[in-house]
This record gives C-alpha cells, structure tokens and sequence, in this order.
C-alpha cells in the first residue's frame, strides 16, 4: 500500500530544531554520524510502511546529503518521489546553540548555487523542487527572470513548487498560482502548514488542488504542539477525542489533516520509529462529525499562531 503520508527530513538532518521535545528525540550524541544512522534507519522504516514521499530541503542541514546516500544504496526504489526546497541556506554549522540557524534569499543567484548543490546530492531522485517559505514580501514571486529559470528546470520534467509560512499563507498562495511562463503556469505543487491550530489556508489550498496542483501539508502537528507535549485546552480537546478512539494526541492531530480531501500528501515529522509508526496509524482513522466540530473550536488567530511558533527554541 502507497500511503498519503511522506517522511519530511527536517528535524533529523541537523542537531537542532524547533519541535517540542526535539533534544531528548534524538540521539545522546548529535553526531553527523549518529543522525545519518538514525535517519537511514526512519527511512527503511518508512519505505517497508509504504511511504514513498521524502521531503528534504537546503536548509535542513545534511538532510539532501543523507537521503541521496539512502537512495544510491537501494538502486531499485525508483518509486520513491523525492522533493527539496531552496531559499534558505543552513547556518548553524552543526550547532544547536547557533545565534542564527537558516539564512533566507530568494535571489536567481541563491537559486543558481542551490539547484547546483541539490542535484550534486540528490541527481537523478529530484522530482519536485519547491521555493522554501514564500511570504508576500518574497521577491520570488516578481523576479521574471527567476520564473524562466524555474521554467526551464520544468522542461528538465522537475516538478516546481512553493512553500509557504506566516499568517498570510492564504494570499500567497493565490498569488503564486496566477504566475505563467509563456503562457503555463508555473507552479505544479504547494506545501503549507495547515493543522487543527492554523486552518487559515485552507480555503487557497482547496483551490490549488481543484486546479490541478500537488497539496502537501506541513507541521500538521504545530511543531509537537498537538503531540500532547504541550498542555492546554488543545491538548484536553485531543485527550478526550484520543480516548474515545482508543487512539494517540498526534493520531487525532494527524487523521483532521488527512480528512481534508484537498490534502495530497501530508508530512510526517517523525525522529524515531515509534513516532513514525504511530503517525502512519492516522491513516487508518476516520473522525466522527462531532468530533471535527470539537478540533474546529481549537483554531487560533493566524497571527497568534505564528508568533507564538516564532517564539519557539531550537533544541
């Protein structure tokens, strides 16, 4: 069985990140070593569960590096699908205390080094190749020059995508979708964060998909925040609703996203093989009515919700 759920590589490529509980996930020692181990390992174990997305990006540390290793290794797996972004550049120089982990520039030059980069990685495994974090000031979505260099790496039969972040995921998205090169339109896939905390994109990302477009969901689980890591009226709401489904936090969290039928893929953030096992139940969970109606009441102000994740520590 091909499963909706992909493997994103965000949290396991680099020593730090900002999911709640992220430290004590991970190995003692954050070696590159040690999270290149780790990470082959939650890829075998996804791949024998059926996942055929994996989800890397520039900015994810050696994330490239470790699933392009993972992928020379097992030759004959050319039925996963591979996506990575660019945009971002990591900084953190394998350190979880680094003042800046990730550099944003959207410029035809950063672009120019980074598809370098990813192919020198991932070479023949790239299937789409997404714009990390659009947001409306991105000068990605008017450098025309820009567009002609994703449109070409389209006629190469790569996917181009776009990823989005912040409070105004909604507009961006719509923006990005009216880009053509030519007379096409540019843009075949969109990945944005939609989960049982922030909803606020799900109207735009409804409409990409009846156009045609690729949705991937990202931090479904409001990076750990509805992993039951976190206590509140949230984690009360998917306690109970667990309960009644004999089910986990994150399951709940997880099978709300993957109800929307607008939903292509949806992301697992999992660092060990019990989170990835447990994420991968979602699927076989359907949630009653009543139960969506309970989840809808835990949405926040899109602006709360972002700085609240902004606020987050990298661990």
């Amino acid at each position: 069985m091909t499963r909706r759920m992909g493997l994103g590589l965000a949290a396991i490529g680099r020593p730090g990140y900002i999911n709640l509980g992220h430290g004590t996930d991970l190995p003692a020692q954050r070696t590159v070593e040690a999270l290149r181990e780790r990470a082959h390992a939650l890829l075998d174990e996804a791949y024998a569960a059926g996942v055929r997305y994996f989800d890397a990006a520039r900015s994810y540390g050696r994330a490239e590096e470790f699933l392009g290793q993972w992928l020379d290794a097992h030759p004959g797996r050319d039925d996963v699908v591979v996506g990575s972004k660019w945009g971002y550049t990591y900084a953190a120089g394998w350190r979880v205390d680094a003042e800046v982990h990730e550099v944003k520039d959207h410029s035809v030059e950063t672009y120019d080094r980074q598809i370098a980069e990813t192919r020198a990685l991932l070479g023949r495994h790239l299937n789409l190749y997404q714009i990390h974090s659009l947001t409306p000031e991105s000068s990605a979505l008017r450098d025309t020059t820009l567009h002609e260099r994703l449109a070409r790496l389209a006629a190469d039969g790569v996917t181009i995508g776009f990823s989005t972040s912040g409070p105004d995921q909604a507009a961006v998205i719509r923006e990005a979708l009216r880009i053509e090169v030519a007379g096409v339109r540019l843009f075949g896939s969109v990945q944005s964060t939609w989960n049982v905390l922030e909803p606020s994109a799900g109207g735009a990302l409804a409409e990409a998909y009846r156009q045609g477009c690729q949705v991937i969901v990202k931090e479904a689980m409001a990076n750990g925040r509805l992993a039951g890591r976190e206590t509140g009226p949230g984690t009360e709401v998917l306690t109970a609703i667990a309960g009644e489904l004999g089910t986990t936090p994150d399951e709940v969290a997880l099978a709300a996203v993957l109800q929307q039928p607008w939903a292509t893929r949806v992301l697992s953030g999992a660092v060990t093989a019990g989170q990835l096992a447990s994420n991968l139940h979602a699927e076989e969970i359907t949630l009653e009515p009543g139960q969506v109606e309970r989840l809808a009441t835990l949405a926040e102000p899109a602006a709360g919700y972002w700085r609240h994740r902004s606020e987050l520590a990298w661990a």
